[in-house]
């Protein structure tokens, strides 16, 4: 097998970065005693992430620009977070960010970190101050109840059945993407979900975890694909 059949996905907050920043923004500027109850909705699947963002972002009565940048400035990304992304582009290994939060402190944190090379897709967010808010989520599908930043949809369009599919996420959001790809590194609640599901995946506590366990998927002679993840993205390219 070579080198670049291997593509990696990953999520952004709370995975790439140490705090999840679509949480923190809300519970600093906006209203977190409502914000727990949407989110609760959201976790029983009675609101989908669209609806959820649009209605925690009301919350928010107004943002001073200069206040808001600063605080976006100080988070900060996984320590071996760069060292990871050195060791695939020395590998030939392709990294996608995938993320259901928004561009507008994506792009600034990545390019805080020297690493706004990196593709990522995510929703998009505008802002004319201090109380204006634009929400779009271009990357949405009708047939995905849930999400307004289709994962799977990303790993499908990067990805094809020669490749063998890497995750790597925390989340909630990261239950449907997990779902499609042949290994998985999981923390927090997506490691929940794969226990109670029965979806095989490496634990990890930071990328120096996960870039130890990818040396070894590259650096074996033989890998397999997970067999339940094949057959569901089987399914999505017969349907394409």
């Amino acid at each position: 097998m070579t080198k670049h059949k291997l593509k990696i996905f990953i999520d952004f907050d709370g995975t790439i970065t140490k705090k999840d920043v679509g949480e923190e923004i809300i519970l600093n500027f906006g209203d977190p005693e409502k914000a727990f109850k949407l989110i609760e909705l959201w976790m029983a699947d009675k609101l989908n992430s669209g609806e959820l963002w649009l209605k925690l972002y009301e919350t928010i009565k107004s943002l001073d620009e200069i206040e808001f940048n600063k605080f976006l400035n100080s988070f900060e990304i996984d320590d071996y977070f760069q060292d990871f992304i050195s060791f695939c582009k020395e590998n030939d290994l392709e990294v996608v960010v995938l993320s259901d939060g928004f561009d507008y402190y994506i792009s600034r944190i990545l390019f805080n970190s020297k690493l706004d090379d990196l593709p990522a897709y995510s929703n998009k967010l505008k802002i004319n101050y201090p109380s204006d808010f634009s929400l779009e989520f271009p990357h949405s599908d009708s047939e995905c109840t849930q999400c307004a930043n289709c994962k799977r949809n990303h790993i499908i369009n990067n990805s094809s059945e020669d490749d063998f599919t890497i995750y790597i996420g925390d989340g909630y959001s990261d239950k449907c993407p997990a779902q499609f790809t042949d290994y998985i590194f999981a923390k927090r609640s997506l490691l929940k979900f794969c226990d109670a599901n029965r979806i095989s995946y490496f634990p990890f506590n930071n990328f120096k975890d996960v870039m130890e366990r990818v040396n070894s998927l590259v650096n074996k002679k033989r890998l397999k694909k997970r067999h339940q993840a094949e057959l569901k993205r089987r399914k999505v390219y017969a349907q394409g």
